[in-house]
């Protein structure tokens, strides 16, 4: 049974430690003086963490692949304000060995209940095209499952087992709190964006060992797939209206909101724009959240990659500002204490 995860990092700093990781990336770099070293990405179900490994590297290289678990022995340290791991030792693990539990993060919310929260939504629609389509989609078990454990992401935000469907319900939320106060918005039609903006991500990516893209995704990518599963449901609603097909297929098409971003087309009408702004939003408070617990005890952070930028933690900024001072004792007590012999150094 694996005894360290990767968010205990901090309680072993500058302590030995040997445990189980995936490797989600390896390299092989060389050194200044041209000998070559090892600079792996580990990850376990808590997160990831950067390790090196600078001696015996020529009897390491071979032994495993990206992807592979191995047996670790090693350093951990702190390095620009993150956890690194400096390996002593490692081996290949045997398939028996492995818990594919403990290495696949996995979101902390109940995936039964965010479930039900999209059903809830979907049971209040008006247009019954709509209602009748996502139906369709949440009615086939084979992407209702799917849905259900697929990540949001490769590794910028919801990058964890659920991650899709727990966006997908934040994303819900955000749209019916925020088009009530926009009497243009249709509801219906922007939280049908939201179900389905990213859908594809079922199989754009590889969620069984560790995240990767599937051959598929790296060819299409998702928006392509979503727009194939979109037209073979709507197969399945008789009468569905072709201008609300198009609707729906620019809702897909346009939610990444720029053309730099993997937009085809910039967002042209209103449900298209709020859903690419609360998209957006969605995703980098998640980002920032996930940085925030890499790091927990920075009140400013290293560099975020999807962000561009360094982080400030707010609420450690807050916390300080709003801590209770000590009370100075009153006077009397104050001499009381003295009598008492209280506060006096041994």
């Amino acid at each position: 049974m694996k005894q360290f995860f990767i968010k205990d990092a901090a309680a072993h700093e500058n302590q030995v430690i040997t445990s189980s990781f995936l490797v989600s990336a390896k390299q092989i770099k060389p050194k200044k003086t041209g000998e070559m070293f090892l600079a792996l990405t580990l990850c376990d179900r808590t997160g990831q963490i950067d390790a090196k490994m600078w001696d015996n590297v020529n009897d390491a290289i071979d032994l495993f692949e990206q992807e592979d678990f191995v047996k670790i022995r090693g350093l951990i340290n702190k390095y620009s304000n993150r956890f690194q791991l400096t390996i002593h030792k490692l081996r290949p693990m045997e398939e028996s060995e492995v818990d594919y539990a403990d290495y696949l993060p996995k979101t902390s919310k109940d995936i039964d209940e965010l479930w039900r929260t999209v059903y809830s939504y979907v049971s209040t629609f008006q247009n019954q095209s709509l209602k009748l389509l996502l139906e369709a989609f949440m009615g086939d078990p084979q992407i209702a499952e799917a849905y259900r454990q697929a990540p949001a992401a490769k590794s910028l935000h919801h990058a964890f087992i659920g991650g899709l469907l727990e966006h997908v319900v934040s994303l819900m939320k955000l749209c019916d709190a925020v088009a009530a106060l926009y009497p243009c918005i249709n509801r219906d039609l922007l939280l049908t964006g939201a179900f389905l903006h990213d859908i594809g991500k079922i199989h754009e990516l590889s969620y069984q060992r560790s995240f990767s893209y599937t051959t598929k995704g790296q060819l299409l990518g998702h928006m392509i797939i979503e727009l194939e599963m979109l037209h073979e449901k709507i197969a399945l609603v008789p009468g569905f209206p072709a201008e609300l097909k198009a609707l729906i297929e620019h809702l897909i098409i346009s939610h990444h909101g720029r053309y730099e971003f993997g937009s085809p087309k910039l967002p042209m009408f209103p449900e298209a724009l709020m859903l690419h702004y609360l998209d957006d939003l969605d995703s980098k408070m998640e980002s920032m959240r996930a940085h925030f617990e890499r790091e927990p005890d920075a009140e400013w952070t290293g560099y975020n990659g999807s962000l561009g930028r360094t982080l400030l933690n707010s609420e450690k900024v807050l916390a300080k500002l709003t801590a209770p001072a000590e009370a100075a004792p009153e006077p009397e007590e104050a001499a009381l204490r003295a009598v008492a012999g209280e506060g006096s150094e041994i």
